[in-house]
């Protein structure tokens, strides 16, 4: 796989508790979202987060890891429906970090197996470039079902 390279931006205007800022994906241009630390912290009120787009990412990467470890092992994936809840909490004596990834997958391979299932997904998990980053912080929990 040849070296990936992606970008993106933020902007921040005024102080901590009443500035505003701005997320921008440079490398695709797909989307400009705002935030602020009253959303990042309480209600997001259709603003997103860094924390957030952490979730994003980790669904995102190991969406693709387990298709491709699924194919691999000669079931490929009908639908593959992944939920990641990053998890940011205070830590006594280095304030807030991010914690825990909490991952839910939901499954339709037609054919497979339980217990080959569960094995693939962990191949998947263990390859999951994402899950290997927050992992060098914080944990990751995940539960697969086929449905």
């Amino acid at each position: 796989m040849p070296r990936i390279e992606r970008r993106a931006e933020s902007v921040w205007e005024g102080n901590l508790a009443r500035g505003t800022g701005t997320i921008f994906a440079r490398s695709s241009g797909a989307f400009e979202l705002p935030y602020s630390l009253a959303t990042r912290i309480g209600n997001p009120e259709g603003k997103s987060s860094p924390e957030e787009l952490i979730a994003a990412a980790h669904a995102g990467c190991f969406a693709t890891s387990l298709a491709g470890e699924l194919t691999a092992f000669g079931f490929p994936p009908e639908r593959l429906s992944v939920t990641a809840t990053c998890v940011m909490d205070e830590v006594e004596g280095k304030g807030h970090l991010v914690v825990a990834s909490n991952v839910e997958v939901e499954a339709k391979v037609p054919g497979i197996a339980e217990e080959d299932f569960q094995r693939v997904v962990d191949e998947a998990d263990a390859g999951c470039p994402i899950a290997t980053l927050i992992r060098g912080t914080a944990r990751v929990e995940l539960a697969a079902r086929l449905v």
